[in-house]
């Protein structure tokens, strides 16, 4: 019987599955198992999977396309593992991730745990700039874990595990936007903890396209309002920076017609974006290449958050998240 049952949604993504099949198959723990749940995918990953049958504990499940959160709540019910650990597709584990893990909670035991994402060397200096976006401070305030951030920390599923009894009394994922932060809540209202654990990282192989980032992080900005809609206590200022910030520059650029020096505030935010950014990944380009992925993370969350607000809470309109999530981010 494994401890670990390791859950992973699928959507047409064979190649990436692989690269998470191979970090898998080399771990120095194999006291776990993986459960794939292909979501209605055109371009199967059923081969992939078979390829590995002799070197880890796997099983491969096709279902009909319902999004994320069933394919993962269908993984749960199949699952015999004491612990439920979720990875995103798109995410390479490193070999000493479950003993790290194990360790961990067999020293201080969470009910609940999430780790941080970091770069891989192999990774491109597309998705080198999207990773540094995603996880700096001068970006999203740390709240995606790994250092001291602005709110308390939330796992999320690209990198988060619960114990069986988390599941029993809180059930599964809701079909929305932002569930995982949405089970982080409610598994910390039911007063199980919660744990950060520093050195559980994953390499989390974004998307390469700058589109595909808007689009996701826009979505982002959307699932806030709805969490604050489900858990009004949830919501923190860290959230309603990025949308603030997209304000504050529609400002400052109307400002720059009358005087330019309006924009020195502004250019020296993203100079900074680009120094730290050059120095941490040791690469001019990355630098720049930053400075787009930070703009791309700070206006999308913002124009989603804001959009939101304005339905929601300004309208009043409840009733159109499914129409949203229908039209977002259903097959993600």
């Amino acid at each position: 019987m494994p401890f670990f049952s390791v859950i992973v949604p699928v959507y047409n993504r064979p190649q990436e599955v692989e690269e998470l099949l191979q970090g898998l198959s080399r771990q120095t723990n194999k006291e776990f198992e993986v459960i794939l749940v292909e979501d209605g995918s055109t371009d199967k990953c059923k081969v992939v999977a078979e390829m590995f049958n002799d070197k880890i504990n796997i099983s491969y499940y096709y279902k009909e396309n319902t999004g994320r959160s069933d394919s993962r709540n269908c993984g749960m019910k199949m699952a015999t593992g004491d612990y439920f650990v979720f990875f995103d597709s798109d995410c390479i584990i490193p070999p000493n991730y479950f003993q790290l893990v194990k360790d961990e909670l067999q020293q201080n035991y969470a009910d609940c745990y999430g780790g941080p994402d970091k770069t891989d060397d192999s990774f491109s200096d597309m998705q080198k700039a999207v990773g540094f976006s995603m996880t700096s401070f001068l970006t999203t305030g740390g709240i995606r874990g790994g250092k001291k951030g602005m709110e308390k920390f939330t796992p999320r599923t690209f990198n988060m595990g619960f114990s069986r009894e988390v599941y029993q009394r809180v059930g599964g994922f809701k079909d929305m936007f932002g569930e995982d932060i949405d089970m982080s809540l409610r598994i910390r209202t039911e007063g199980f903890t919660t744990r950060l654990l520093h050195d559980a990282f994953v390499y989390h192989k974004r998307r390469i396209s700058f589109r595909a980032f808007w689009r996701q992080v826009f979505v982002f900005g959307m699932a806030r309002i709805d969490l604050y809609l489900l858990h009004p206590r949830s919501l923190k200022i860290v959230h309603a920076l990025p949308a603030l910030f997209t304000v504050a520059s529609l400002i400052l650029v109307v400002m720059s017609l009358w005087n330019i020096r309006a924009l020195a505030l502004f250019l020296f935010y993203f100079m900074l974006i680009f120094i730290v950014s050059s120095f941490q990944n040791k690469s001019i380009k990355i630098g720049g290449l930053s400075i787009i992925a930070s703009a791309i993370q700070l206006y999308g969350y913002g124009c989603g958050f804001i959009k939101m607000f304005i339905s929601k809470i300004i309208l009043g309109r409840r009733d159109d998240q499914k129409k949203d999530l229908n039209k977002y981010y259903r097959k993600k």
